[in-house]
């Protein structure tokens, strides 16, 4: 059970001679059109394996906007799983058809379950799992993000021999399922740097518990404010950059890592002579989403 994959180029770019280095782009989010990027690579194991199993549905959870969500729910559709999302936030089961994630969601088949955010603190407790399982009937659990031991299987996937010749490979970080799967399969010469979406260090003692090697480090300055906080500067820097160099990113993940890197350039962290390797997670089909919040704030939206 593999997806039909196109193409993963890394995409030159160009930066002033002065500055002495090469940055490339990992296009991993021209893999798929729905499941692109990281997504594709933490599900494909897991869903060999609820295969395996003989396990029919597949139930995970998520928040409004949830890259994770649309994935599994196209994922479901493409192969025959039943699809179960819990949602954090009880207000949003009335929203669906202003929410282009959930609608997305809903389309590929996907059944919700919304929750208060108090509950959905809970929903790693044994208990939690097994009203869900008295719910809905048996079902194969895929965390909140992707992330666990077959997702970092795939994620090491992500490098291949010819990335051997960078010096750094960059990637944004959410839940450090990404990071950790390019640690195990990164050289020990390569050095990867992480850019947590959220604010606060506490990632490193996930990182570590999938982590093989010490190779790596997380740069925390470049989350904007926390998890799927945005503003102005942000737009206009991610709009400047796909008119540029003809690629979009998005506002969560990847439109702050390569802020993060080109900053990084710009302050002479990089040795002259560097190469770098960005991997362009996905996360596209976020933007509608919060394109809304942005002008239900009277910000520029991400064109």
């Amino acid at each position: 059970m593999i997806f039909k994959l196109e193409h993963s180029i890394n995409q030159q770019i160009y930066l002033p001679e002065e500055k002495g280095i090469e940055l490339f782009i990992k296009r991993e989010d021209r893999i798929h059109p729905f499941v692109s990027g990281n997504k594709y690579r933490k599900l494909k194991y897991n869903l060999i394996e609820a295969e395996k199993k003989g396990v029919k549905t597949l139930l995970t959870f998520g928040g409004a906007f949830s890259n994770h969500i649309a994935a599994v729910a196209a994922a479901g559709k493409d192969f025959g799983f039943r699809t179960i999302g819990v949602i954090r936030g009880e207000e949003l089961s009335n929203k669906i058809a202003d929410n282009p994630t959930l609608g997305f969601a809903k389309d590929c088949g996907m059944i919700f379950k919304f929750v208060s955010r108090d509950v959905y603190r809970a929903k790693t407790t044994e208990s939690f799992i097994e009203d869900l399982k008295t719910e809905f009937g048996t079902f194969y659990l895929i965390p909140e993000g992707g992330t666990n031991a077959l997702a970092i299987k795939g994620c090491e996937e992500i490098l291949v021999d010819a990335d051997a010749a960078f010096d750094f490979i960059c990637t944004a970080v959410g839940t450090g399922g990404t990071i950790s799967g390019l640690i195990n399969c990164s050289k020990t010469s390569q050095q990867v740097l992480g850019f947590p979406a959220l604010k606060g260090d506490f990632l490193k003692e996930d990182i570590s518990k999938f982590a093989t090697k010490s190779n790596w480090k997380l740069l925390t300055d470049y989350h904007f404010g926390g998890y799927a906080k945005i503003n102005e500067s942000l737009v206009r820097f991610i709009n400047a950059f796909k008119k540029g160099n003809n690629i979009a990113l998005d506002p969560v993940y990847t439109g702050k890592m390569m802020f993060g890197i080109l900053d990084l350039i710009d302050r002479g962290f990089f040795p002259k002579g560097s190469k770098i390797l960005a991997i362009h997670t996905g996360g596209l089909q976020g933007i509608s989403g919060m394109n809304t919040v942005l002008k239900n704030k009277n910000l520029p939206i991400i064109e």
